[in-house]
């Protein structure tokens, strides 16, 4: 209990009234252990990552507008369903958020994505838009925003801003994540309020190299396997 109140006091405030957290089930932190393991190898870690997607998405999902629909079933009998309210879309910041797109695929058919490139730039040290490719009429869709880490908050807000540039608005976009710190949090919460963050993780801090604390390392390396030790 006092860890857990230390860690509380210790983080930066955000705004809390759109971040939604995983429910902390043990389910859930025995996923986080098996992908937070240095030891893990590339089929082990993406094994038990895509576990923790699938429940982000999920999430994701259900917390969408939906309308009514009706379908006549094979017996000639009318169901009263549901679909979404607006059509959806994914967009993936490359290349970590690629690794959300099968989960997404296998929840639902036929659904566009988008990618956003943005990488650090090594003078600067700053986030720079390098690429994107957004579905067409893209301002008309919900988006899920796909960037599975969110440390200092640079990168999400420039993709954030690179789909409200391109018309949609702000309260139609859910930003999924898998881990997030409490600095990134406070800094994309406070530039859009509106944006449904979706995460499995709210971290404990940064420390001096801009990592996560208890962190997970390099999600993309550790994913597609480009780390000689595919778990560091």
């Amino acid at each position: 209990m006092l860890a857990t109140n230390l860690r509380s006091l210790s983080r930066p405030d955000y705004n809390t009234a759109n971040v939604i957290e995983l429910e902390q089930t043990d389910r859930l932190h025995y996923l986080h252990t098996k992908v937070r393991d240095k030891t893990a190898n590339k089929r082990q870690f993406t094994f038990y990552a895509d576990q923790i997607i699938r429940l982000l998405l999920e999430k994701s999902l259900e917390r969408l507008n939906f309308e009514g629909l009706n379908v006549t079933t094979p017996v000639g009998e009318t169901y009263e369903g549901k679909q979404f309210a607006k059509p959806l879309c994914g967009v993936s910041v490359v290349r970590a958020g690629e690794s959300m797109e099968n989960e997404l695929r296998r929840l639902d058919l036929n659904i566009p994505i988008g990618k956003i490139l943005i990488q650090r730039d090594p003078t600067t040290k700053l986030p720079k838009l390098y690429y994107s490719k957004l579905p067409d009429n893209v301002e008309k869709f919900h988006v899920l925003l796909f960037e599975p880490m969110l440390a200092t908050g640079g990168s999400a807000i420039c993709a954030l801003d690179v789909m409200t540039k391109a018309g949609v608005k702000p309260e139609n976009i859910t930003f999924v994540n898998l881990l997030c710190s409490p600095e990134g949090l406070q800094k994309v919460t406070a530039q859009f309020p509106d944006v449904t963050i979706v995460t499995s993780s709210i971290e404990q801090r940064l420390n001096e190299h801009a990592f996560m604390i208890p962190g997970i390392g390099d999600f993309g390396d550790r994913y597609f396997g480009t780390t000689d030790l595919g778990a560091v």
